[in-house]
């Protein structure tokens, strides 16, 4: 890979071809990628049988009310326990990670506690988990056609609804998702 961090601050939009369900119809924001491998969170398929307010009671952290509103997010099949806040750069504090111009990723108690009391980032999303990639096997994948990588802004990350990120993201680019095939083939070969 030229650039050892080529995919960080993009999106990985899921192909047909992707072949796990846990994957199907997802956009992955990449955290991380280099030649160690590669992190990402799922930024849109919900968390329905778990609330912020039932994650800070397991916590022991106090609620300020602001935390109604707040939506827990499947952030990938690793580490389902761990939690991670994607989240504007008006946020930030120790530990918390800069990842692309305006965006930050913080993965501790901290930020839960501001976002509970409201005084947390202006633009977050908060996974549980998250999506990890051995050296070289996203290359691979992307390879095989399982993915395809987007431009990541503010909006899709944050403003679109979760049933329409995948969508958005594919119309963004141009394709029409009812236009994609489950069929892969090579040059010159009948599929």
């Amino acid at each position: 890979m030229a650039d050892d961090t080529y995919l960080e601050g993009r999106c990985l939009i899921a192909m047909p071809t992707i072949g796990d369900p846990r994957f199907d119809r997802t956009l992955i924001y990449m955290c991380a990628h280099s030649p160690d491998g590669a992190m990402g969170l799922v930024i849109n398929k919900p968390l329905d049988d778990f609330s912020f307010t039932e994650l800070l009671e397991q916590l022991g952290v106090e609620q300020g009310g602001a935390g109604e509103q707040i939506r827990l997010h499947f952030g990938g099949p690793v580490e389902t326990g761990r939690g991670f806040v994607l989240h504007s750069d008006d946020y930030m504090h120790d530990g918390t990670l800069e990842i692309a111009d305006g965006i930050a990723l913080t993965a501790t108690i901290d930020v839960l506690k501001a976002m509970a009391c409201g005084s947390g980032p202006q633009s977050s999303l908060l996974a549980l988990g998250y999506a990890g990639w051995a050296p070289g096997q996203l290359d691979a994948e992307i390879q095989a056609n399982g993915w395809l990588t987007c431009e990541a802004d503010r909006a899709l990350l944050f403003d679109v609804e979760l049933d329409n990120k995948w969508r958005k993201a594919l119309t963004n680019m141009g394709i029409d998702p009812a236009m994609l095939s489950t069929d892969i083939g090579e040059s010159g070969k009948p599929n």
